[in-house]
């Protein structure tokens, strides 16, 4: 059996929440003492393994921690205790337009953003034209991003993404904002990317994406991993817990 693509032994994420705010740094001083803050641990001694060529899903309410685990995945975060292994190059979609500038064109921004993920200039150039065909915006390609709707800013860097050809591949819920034809043609996208032996995580509030889209799934309660297996019978048992305590 092959290495796991992702491995994330006893996990945890703390922030600080300070109680009250001061105004200045001479109130600061005048006043002799620091703020007084409390810790939060979004995420907490959280493990699981996530198989080279899954489609991976996250999954709990709103405040879980599923944006808080994915984004230490990206290493936009630290994790305070524990550690995560990736093995392979990683390209996410996090945010809408993340890693674009606005005030460049769509064009300008494929290359800065494929550079950012690891890409030369010529490998850029080479999936140019496949990448704008994806996205489906080629008559604004050369267009200030700043222009773009949520929608057109999502094609074009969830196209940028994806031909990157990375082995672990990060998607928060920004894929909610596409239309249905999108959604549809990136689904059937990821189902190539995985064939390919390539490995996805996303995080969704669709249990109806997720379930067809999803190999296995882990399921976050307030930071602390809940169940993690097989996407049906996991998503099942969230279900049924969301159910009980709305009854």
């Amino acid at each position: 059996m092959s290495d796991p693509a992702v491995v994330v032994d006893h996990v945890s994420k703390r922030f600080r929440l300070y109680r009250e705010r001061n105004l200045s740094l001479k109130a600061a001083v005048m006043r002799g003492r620091k703020s007084i803050s409390d810790d939060f641990w979004a995420v907490k001694d959280v493990s699981f393994e996530v198989p080279r060529g899954n489609t991976f899903g996250l999954i709990g309410r709103n405040g879980s921690g599923k944006s808080t685990l994915l984004k230490t995945l990206a290493r936009i975060l630290h994790p305070d205790e524990g550690t995560i292994t990736m093995r392979g190059r990683v390209a996410s979609l996090l945010e809408v337009g993340s890693g674009f500038h606005p005030e460049l064109s769509g064009r300008e921004n494929v290359f800065l953003n494929g550079s950012i993920l690891g890409l030369s200039r010529k490998e850029i150039s080479s999936r140019f034209d496949e990448i704008v065909d994806f996205s489906g915006i080629e008559q604004f390609i050369d267009q200030p991003v700043k222009n773009y709707s949520s929608g057109m800013y999502v094609r074009l860097g969830f196209a940028v993404a994806i031909n990157v050809r990375p082995d672990i591949l990060l998607v928060d819920e920004i894929m909610a904002v596409g239309d249905g034809a999108f959604r549809k043609k990136s689904s059937e996208k990821f189902r190539d990317l995985t064939s390919e032996g390539r490995t996805v995580i996303i995080v969704s509030h669709s249990m109806g994406q997720l379930r067809e889209m999803c190999d296995e799934v882990a399921w976050l309660d307030h930071g602390r991993l809940r169940e993690a297996g097989p996407a049906a019978r996991v998503i099942r048992h969230y279900e049924k817990s969301l159910e009980a305590e709305e009854a």
